[in-house]
């Protein structure tokens, strides 16, 4: 899904390390939740408070899974789940772009 309709959208942003991950919040009509974000070339560590779906809208990110020890690309188009309250590193070589579900 390209686009996201019927949403409210907060207006102030979500900033983190520095201006180098920036989101914003999403509420949909159902009531749920959705961050759209951008990630600067970096390498960051994020903790979750409850279940997430990340969706890569653009670029790349290489990602540290919970309890793995090998880094996974996941690619433009793809997406990985992360339980509630589990801490995770992520790195991009480049400018991109995720959509954070919450569940």
């Amino acid at each position: 899904m390209s686009m996201l309709q019927q949403v409210s959208v907060a207006k102030k942003a979500n900033v983190h390390f520095n201006g180098k991950v920036i989101s914003r919040s999403v509420v949909l009509a159902d009531g749920s939740k959705q961050t759209l974000g951008v990630v600067l070339p970096g390498e960051y560590e994020f903790s979750t408070a409850q279940g997430e779906i990340m969706q890569v809208i653009s670029g790349e990110f290489d990602v540290l899974l919970p309890g793995q020890t090998e880094w996974v690309i996941y690619a433009t188009g793809s997406q990985f789940e992360l339980a509630p309250n589990v801490s995770f590193s992520l790195r991009t070589a480049q400018i991109s772009e995720y959509c954070c579900q919450y569940i």
